[in-house]
């Protein structure tokens, strides 16, 4: 399409569109930013210095939050997408009814880990299903859901600190979570830092999303060459171009 109508080309990394959807809620954002990506696939950690500048503090080192929340829902019994269904029987129950682990790793370390405390659930239910015991899905879906806030609030917050970041983005599809919005701006605001959330609508997947981060690559003159393909395991902020390209140079103000 962009060859046919003569027009640039413009490649966004999926994971830059989640953290736009936050300028679609504030267009004016002040950098330096601290975002929290949080989805099926990713749980990462940025900091964005500038528009098209990311430096990815930590990263999950297995599951991701959102697929510990479907893994889990699944041996629940929930449906799928697990992270909506977790998220209304949390309401309903108890946080500290059951004790579970909560995965920091190395100190200072800013990386995720959510392997463990998926496990630990899985063996909880096992070990009742075994010995005739009813666990109550409201108390283990809120004793879940907090380990697994806890451990994204702690890090997000001491990376804004360490980072001297007053404004916190939360951004993928686990940013529609009711409780991790509720308490990430609960726990900022004692610290007088400001989060920033998009609809939930415009959490999941979607087009706006990424026609915003395309928006502002366009008014940096960031295009893409013709020889873009698909790359399912780009990293953020990381450009990926095969072949030569010799094509024309386009000013942002010939498309105003």
């Amino acid at each position: 399409m962009a060859f046919g109508l003569d027009i640039p080309l413009l490649g966004v990394n999926h994971l830059e569109g989640h953290i736009y959807a936050n300028f679609l809620t504030e267009p004016e954002l002040e950098f330096p930013l601290l975002c929290l990506v949080v989805s099926g696939g990713h749980t990462d950690l940025v900091y964005i210095q500038e528009h098209g500048s990311y430096r990815v503090l930590g990263s999950t080192r297995d599951d991701a939050a959102g697929e510990a929340f479907d893994k889990v829902a699944r041996t629940m019994g929930l449906g799928y997408p697990g992270g909506p269904q977790i998220d209304r029987l949390a309401q309903m129950g108890d946080p500290e009814a059951i004790s579970l682990p909560r995965a920091y790793l190395e100190e200072g370390s800013f990386d995720f880990s959510f392997s463990g405390l998926k496990s630990a659930v899985i063996n909880i239910l096992n070990r009742a299903l075994q010995q005739g015991q009813e666990i109550k899905k409201e108390d283990l879906a809120a004793s879940f859901q907090k380990a697994v806030i806890d451990v994204l609030v702690d890090k997000t917050l001491l990376a804004a600190r360490e980072l001297e970041v007053s404004t916190i983005l939360l951004a993928g599809g686990v940013a529609a979570n009711a409780g991790l919005r509720s308490d990430l701006v609960s726990r900022a605001s004692r610290e007088s830092r400001r989060v920033v959330i998009p609809a939930p609508l415009l959490c999941t997947d979607n087009a706006a999303m990424v026609a915003c981060a395309a928006y502002f690559k366009y008014l940096r003159g960031d295009f893409a060459p013709l020889t873009l393909n698909a790359v399912p395991d780009l990293k953020l902020g990381e450009e990926r171009y095969e072949g030569n390209f010799r094509g024309r140079v386009y000013r942002t103000d010939q498309y105003s």
